[in-house]
Formats: structure tokens, sequence, C-alpha cells
């Protein structure tokens, strides 16, 4: 790993094989977002970049000739190198791609969000090792076509597409206890409605349109909230207090995916993703097997998801009065909006569900592995 990871693929992954995770280290941050249960092994390496790939090239040597199978995130500098171990030791390399490296980073150019600079010199160096690998690795996983479509543009040969680690649909459903209740276990306002956004904050997620948004809505005599618990939520807030709804937002720490997270949907009146550019978006999938409707900017990945009139509402990227309008429409339709949600959680179990793709990936694992 590369960066930090959820500990719902950790898990997955510990279910079904013997596992070892080597991780970069993340400094102020996690490894992994949740401590996995149960334990596995964790070895940490160093947070430079190039001093981890050279720990990584020490760590993954040793396996010359055993029955192991490495499963890299991303494309990147950990990528080439576990590539580079594979074609020397023929242990099998497989990149598991979750994002477009190179678009996300491009929304560094004109949009901070927690983000270090852009550095036009940056994204050639990310251009240059997504084709490298893509000449050098035995094949990808990717979360969907979107993501299909980025790395056959690096020259990819081999794409398998699984949308891991897929949705836990006995843990995400409608809930049982009514909203009201829920609100008053998660310490949230009773009156008023609520939109979930769930992304970290980085400049792709875009959470400057959508506090842009709640300005209109609170304008127009709206009593809504947003509510955000993510690795990033001091960031939200500071944003917040700079497009002055600070009063209108409630931010904290980010809540385990399984035990506290479905209750916060059950909580919600409609989940927003506003993203720039977006792999897949599991926000939205969680929120629609949770029986919530969803406002998706029409982007990447979402597109394959998020069908306007169907599984949700869409609006055009960076567009705060369409934005704005999309949440009117939902907040002020409930029937319409139970029967989009409805539409999508069939989509989510038919195409998401965890224990189908998380199958699916062990079969391509094991494969590549007797190979």
């Amino acid at each position: 790993m590369e960066s930090s990871t959820d500990v719902r693929l950790v898990e997955a992954l510990a279910a079904r094989f013997p596992l070892e995770v080597l991780a970069r280290r993340m400094p102020g941050g996690v490894e992994i977002s949740h401590p996995p249960e149960p334990p596995v092994r964790l070895a940490v390496g160093p947070s430079a970049r190039l001093a981890h790939a050279r720990w990584l090239l020490r760590a993954l040597r040793p396996r010359r000739g055993a029955r192991s199978v490495v499963l890299v995130q991303g494309y990147g500098t950990s990528a080439l190198v576990a590539n580079v171990v594979m074609r020397f030791t023929g242990a099998p390399a497989l990149m598991l791609v979750c994002s477009p490296v190179e678009a996300y980073y491009r929304c560094r150019r004109h949009h901070a969000g927690g983000a270090g600079p852009y550095r036009r010199r940056e994204l050639w160096t990310l251009a240059l090792l997504a084709r490298l690998n893509a000449r050098l690795g035995l094949g990808y996983v990717v979360l969907s076509r979107h993501l299909a479509d980025v790395v056959r543009g690096h020259g990819a040969r081999r794409v398998e597409i699984v949308p891991v680690f897929g949705v836990n649909t006995a843990v995400f459903r409608a809930p049982a206890e009514e909203r009201a209740a829920l609100r008053r276990r998660l310490s949230l306002p009773v009156d008023g409605q609520l939109i979930v956004f769930s992304s970290r904050i980085a400049p792709e997620k875009d959470a400057e349109t959508l506090l842009a948004a709640l300005r209109r809505l609170r304008d127009r005599g709206r009593d809504v909230r947003v509510v955000n618990r993510s690795g990033g939520h001091e960031a939200f807030r500071a944003e917040a207090e700079r497009a002055g709804v600070a009063d209108r937002v409630i931010a904290g720490g980010a809540l385990h995916p399984h035990r506290e997270l479905p209750l916060l949907y059950g909580a919600c009146d409609v989940c927003v993703q506003a993203s720039r550019e977006e792999g897949l978006g599991f926000s939205p999938l969680e929120a629609l097997a949770s029986g919530v409707p969803v406002v998706a900017a029409d982007v990447g990945g979402l597109r394959e998801t998020i069908v306007d009139g169907e599984t949700g509402w869409t609006y055009p990227v960076g567009d705060a009065d369409a934005l704005a309008d999309a949440v009117e429409a939902v907040l002020d339709d409930p029937a319409e909006g139970r029967r989009r949600a409805a539409a999508g959680r069939r989509m989510v179990e038919e195409r998401f569900a965890a224990d189908v793709v998380m199958a699916r990936l062990a079969v391509l694992l094991r494969e590549a592995a007797g190979a």
C-alpha cells in the first residue's frame, strides 16, 4: 500500500487468504482506516516514497519461489517495484486501481482542498509511472469501466473489473429504528434535514461546491445541515468557516464502516457525492443500500451507478445552483426519493454485493498464484 486503505478490503482478504500488509507510514494518519478484526500481519516502511520503494524491494525479495501473490495499490512507485520484483522472481503481482491518479492530481491545479501544491513535473512523473507499469505489469483489477478505460489508455493489456470491497447489503440496509431515534443516538439534530457527505477532504471531492450549495439552500429558507464524518473533518470545518456556513455543518472523525456508518446513513435525508473526478464512489452505493436517495456529480465512475431519474439525481460538476436544486427536489418529493433509492438498492445487490465481488477477486488471485 502506498497510501492508507479501507479496513473492509483488509478484512475481506484476510478472511480468504493468509495476508501480510506492507504499508507506507502515514504521518498524521493511519495505514488502515480502523484496526482489522482479527489483526493481520502489518509491516510499515518509511513515509518518503523513494525510501518506501527501497524498503519494499527488500521486503518482497524473500518471496522468491513462494506460492504468493502481490496485490499492489495503484500504479505508482510501489507498483513499479512490485512489477520489477515479479519479473525477477516469478511471483505474480496485480495492480488494484481504485482511482484515476492523474485526474485526481490535476484537480490540485485550481483547487487546494487539503492536498499538496500542483507541480507539472509531478504530473509528468505520474504519467511516466503509469506507462511503465502498463508495460511491466501482469494485469489490473479496477473498480469500474471508467477506470478500465483509464488504464487501457496507459497501454494496459489485461484488465479485470471487480468493484472491491463491495457493499455488505446485510449491514447497509433500511434501518429498523425511526430516523429521530437514530439522530438522538448519534447526537444529531432531531429537527431539520440532514445531508450526509462522507468523502475525505481532497481537491477531487469538491467540498467547495457542496458548501456553496448549502449556502444557497440556507438563503432559500431551508433548515438543512451537512454531516461529514471523515479523516479530514477539520479541513471541512475550516472550508465551511470560509464559506460562511459553519453553523450548518456537523463534522467529526471517521465512523467505523460497519458498526456506525450505516446508522449515519439511516439518520440522514439525502447523500451527496460532490466530486470533480471519481473512480467509482462507494458512499452513494452504501446510501442506496440503506434506502437513502443520492445526488451525485455527473462524472467518472459515478455515471455507471447514479442514473438521473432512475437511481438518483445528477448535476454538472462544479454547479452549486444545480446541486442545490437537486437536493431540494429530493427533499420536496420523499416518495420519489424512496423509489429511486429502492431501484438503487436492487442495482447494488445485483452488481456490488460484497460476498460476490470478493469471491471474484479471490478467483483472480488464485488463478494468478497457479500461473
